[in-house]
């Protein structure tokens, strides 16, 4: 497939139905600095759309990827993407499974 800018697909463009969809998301909000809880959603809100969308048309699972803050490798709990997937699933009305990490037994 020829991806120049000109020339791009969108996930508009994809049959989604019974697929495993992958969607790299830019959840890295900003937090409250002793609560811990986000103080502005702008960046989950600018995926939902998205991530509607392939609801709407069927895919079996999506999987969001996304980090948060700049953990340089390193996890660090001071910065939990758990708090993004539980506005997630208040925002989606539906429930989303939270993973700590991309590979292993858990996944």
């Amino acid at each position: 497939l020829d991806m120049s800018i000109s020339n791009r697909l969108s996930i508009e463009d994809l049959s989604l139905r019974d697929k495993r969809v992958l969607i790299r998301v830019d959840f890295n909000v900003p937090l409250h600095k002793e609560k811990g809880h986000i103080t502005n959603t702008q960046r989950i809100d600018a995926a939902l759309p998205t991530i509607q969308y392939a609801l709407q048309q069927g895919a079996k699972a999506i999987i969001l990827m996304s980090h948060l803050g700049r953990p340089d490798g390193q996890i660090k709990k001071k910065e939990p993407l758990k708090v993004v997937s539980i506005k997630l699933q208040e925002l989606l009305k539906r429930p989303v499974l939270f993973l700590e990490d991309c590979v292993g037994p858990d996944v």
